[in-house]
């Protein structure tokens, strides 16, 4: 035993010890459950090679050992300097400057890319269909083994170049909008960069200055809605450079898009100034701000009216009225269905009771609307156990009782489910699916080209009093909600006093 490492002898004692624990004192052991093989004397044997091994490691030479491996850990985080400590604070500032302007001289210039398109015209080994085609060894010189594979449009290679110097260019223009150096740009400065990024966009130049605001605060929630779905009001400056977005930012430096292209870009003049369209005509009293009665006129006009009081309850709002902020937010959501981001804003609508989740009783709140609004329009009427047991089948959540943001993303049927629950419409769509598929024509074209209105006129009319939004921290506030949730809140909603009535049975 004596020469028996650490290890084996604490190892030993530790299976030993396991081992006794249904022997009890019948194994002529100590009173403890061990057996006579484990003694006190190997137990005190075991505690002193312990407390060696301790030592050992606390030693003068395997501390400095210790240290001399953490000092190659390099520095990964430095606080930023108080703002009041305005020496350290210019010193950053200085730093940030200089590394800018190094980048900037690292980056092509226009004169630059004129040089280069203009060698890439001599460098061509092929013509094809009025494409000059270069291949690996015109491009780099250095051999004759890169083959016919290698070979490119020169164009196309252009293309890239361009678009790697627009990235740089942005990379770098955003940086400059980065006062405190740490990769984040608050709502603010996202927005005084689109200001000032329009004059450089060839397909704005038709815009009017008096509508500049609120294409900037169009632009800039598209960003926000998507990279910052728990509204911090502040996106990382990576995240804007990697997501798709910036791509159709990007896209309105080319004066040849055409009129499809404009219609489904986001950032595009005609499609801005048809979204503000869209605010003017629903704001009938002309105050530059919506209340619930107008937003309920938006799209077809089949919102369910408990869905629009969701919408202003969860919501920000000024004096129960929306600004146009909020009504981007709004377009966004109703958009882009299937995306994570809209689902985030859509569960924390039809979460009425805040419970992290959609249940039974949402299900029935929402769908109870959709019964009242078939009920008026004349359409047969649809039992709410078989709608619930359609939604839960179809999420097939983890939890047979709850619908959470995560069963609605796996199940890849959570836009269904939203337009099931909050637009007369998209019940009526769903529900008669089979008979549409069968036979087309009975469904109505939407006609994309019906809320467009004329841009200049559009651009003109820009009331000099609208209400764009608050430049604060953009977060949605909660702004309240239907009863307390008690059970003898006397202020609860007759929708609500109805699904409590009804019995487990018709629940389950």
């Amino acid at each position: 035993m004596a020469t028996m490492s650490w290890e084996q002898r604490l190892q030993q004692f530790v299976e030993a010890k396991g081992t006794s624990t249904s022997d009890g004192d019948d194994a002529g052991g100590d009173g403890a459950g061990l057996p006579a093989a484990v003694s006190a004397a190997s137990e005190a044997d075991v505690e002193q090679m312990t407390a060696q091994c301790i030592a050992d490691w606390h030693t003068p030479t395997a501390a400095a050992a210790a240290a001399s491996i953490y000092q190659h850990i390099p520095r990964f985080y430095r606080k930023c300097p108080d703002e009041n400590d305005a020496v350290r604070m210019r010193v950053r500032e200085e730093a940030r400057a200089r590394h800018v302007q190094r980048l900037s001289k690292e980056m092509l210039t226009n004169s630059d890319l004129d040089v280069v398109w203009a060698l890439l015209q001599t460098q061509y080994s092929s013509q094809e269909n009025e494409e000059k085609m270069i291949n690996f060894d015109d491009f780099v010189r250095v051999g004759q083994e890169a083959g016919e594979k290698f070979r490119l449009p020169i164009s196309r290679l252009y293309a890239y170049i361009m678009r790697k110097v627009w990235l740089q260019q942005t990379r770098i223009g955003l940086s400059l909008y980065d006062s405190h150096g740490t990769g984040v740009l608050l709502e603010v400065d996202f927005e005084n960069y689109i200001l000032e990024l329009i004059p450089t966009l060839p397909q704005l130049n038709g815009l009017e200055d008096s509508f500049y605001s609120f294409f900037v605060c169009t632009a800039v929630r598209k960003f926000f809605f998507f990279l910052d779905p728990l509204r911090t009001g502040k996106v990382k400056v990576q995240d804007i450079m990697s997501c798709k977005f910036l791509d159709e930012l990007l896209q309105l430096r080319d004066d040849k898009l055409t009129a499809d292209q404009q219609r489904c870009n986001w950032f595009s003049a005609p499609h801005a100034l048809r979204v503000y369209g869209q605010y003017l005509a629903l704001d009938l009293d002309h105050n530059g701000m919506l209340s619930k009665q107008e937003l309920m006129g938006y799209g077809t006009g089949t919102l369910s009216p408990v869905f629009v009081d969701r919408v202003f309850d969860e919501c920000l709002t000024y004096e129960g009225e929306m600004d146009y902020k909020g009504y981007l937010d709004f377009v966004l959501a109703m958009e882009n269905r299937k995306e994570p981001q809209a689902l985030h804003f859509f569960v924390r609508l039809l979460d009425v009771q805040n419970l992290g989740y959609i249940d039974m009783f949402s299900v029935y709140y929402f769908f109870k609307d959709i019964q009242r609004m078939l009920e008026a329009h004349g359409q047969p009427m649809v039992q709410f156990e078989d709608v619930k047991d359609e939604i839960f089948d179809m999420v097939k959540p983890v939890d047979s009782l709850k619908i959470t943001l995560e069963d609605l993303l796996r199940c890849g049927q959570g836009d269904t489910v939203i337009s099931l629950l909050i637009d007369l419409k998209g019940f009526w769509l769903y529900e008669n699916r089979e008979q549409l598929a069968a036979d087309p024509s009975q469904l109505d074209a939407e006609d994309e080209d019906d809320d467009e209105v004329d841009d200049m006129e559009l651009a003109s009319s820009v009331p000099s009093g609208g209400h764009v939004g608050n430049q604060g921290d953009g977060a949605g506030g909660h702004v309240g909600n239907h009863g307390d949730g008690g059970g003898d809140s006397q202020d609860v909603l007759p929708v609500e006093r109805e699904f409590r009535e009804m019995s487990v049975q018709d629940l389950e």
